[in-house]
């Protein structure tokens, strides 16, 4: 079994993959979460994983545009892992002056306290990953740079930690999501079961008062718990949206399709993205 990532080696979406995936596949990192998701759609990979949102940054939105407009991949699974971000340097550099700060722009933006207390005027630079912050490191020791990444990737590409525990919150989580076309089982995950969720794609009815209050109350009245809402622009002007529901519930036979036939009824188009099993990573895993 494929399974593709957000690379390269030590991001968090890898070690979210080693943490559910922990025996007999092949992990295969990709440069961009398109490209990651592009792989399952065209079978090079047979799963895909992908950070889809951050408690303090929100959603990944080009996870979230991509799965809605290019792909029709279904959720299969998601893990929910606890971030932590330390400051680390080439072994050369340590106690050097800092002259750039490398990371993915919501690493920095995690530890944007920190940076303006401890490294004030020092510039930082957006990267495609943490992981991919960690290697630019590594492989240019002749420059006075750190980068913000997770314990795994110091590791990984031989770098010291300078400042640990750099995030300015202590519950920082990021939700990854597993798509596949096939039926995943999730026997061998080193998580806890947290449950499961469907999420769904709603498009309102156009000019209708009251439309979403409407949809709402398809869910409210069957006593569906609605775990996250959140609104993306369909792309085809300003004012269009549509909503990403979570439910937390398993798509069942009644009341999940029955609140779709009337959302539906009211002239709203529903997809559902997916039905899946909720993990939350143990504690005590190294980040």
């Amino acid at each position: 079994m494929k399974v593709g990532f957000l690379g390269p080696k030590a991001t968090f979406t890898d070690l979210a993959v080693r943490k559910m995936f922990p025996t007999d596949h092949i992990s295969i990192p990709f440069d961009t979460i398109p490209e990651c998701m592009d792989a399952v759609d065209s079978g090079e990979v047979d799963i895909a994983t992908v950070p889809l949102e951050n408690a303090l940054e929100g959603s990944v939105n080009i996870t979230l545009d991509y799965l809605t407009n290019e792909i029709d991949i279904p959720i299969r699974g998601e893990i929910s892992t606890p971030i932590a971000q330390h400051l680390m340097v080439h072994p050369s550099n340590v106690g050097e002056k800092i002259n750039k700060i490398y990371s993915h722009s919501h690493a920095i933006a995690q530890c944007h306290k920190h940076l303006h207390k401890n490294w004030k005027g020092t510039p930082s630079e957006n990267m495609t990953s943490t992981a991919a912050a960690a290697q630019y490191v590594k492989n240019h020791p002749e420059e006075k740079i750190a980068a913000i990444a997770n314990e795994l990737a110091a590791e990984e590409y031989g770098l010291t930690i300078v400042a640990k525990n750099i995030h300015d919150f202590a519950y920082n989580h990021t939700r990854f999501v597993i798509l596949s076309k096939k039926d995943l089982e999730f026997h061998q995950s080193k998580c806890f079961y947290h449950g499961h969720k469907t999420t769904v794609m709603v498009t309102l009815p156009a000019d209708q008062s009251g439309a979403l209050h409407l949809v709402l109350s398809a869910f409210a009245w069957r006593k569906l718990n609605l775990s996250k809402i959140e609104s993306r622009p369909m792309k085809t002007g300003l004012g269009n949206y549509f909503f990403i529901i979570d439910i937390e519930k398993e798509m069942d036979e009644i009341l999940i399709p029955g609140a779709i036939a009337e959302l539906e009824a009211l002239g709203s188009k529903v997809k559902v993205l997916g039905s899946y099993p909720s993990y939350k990573m143990e504690k005590g895993t190294v980040m």
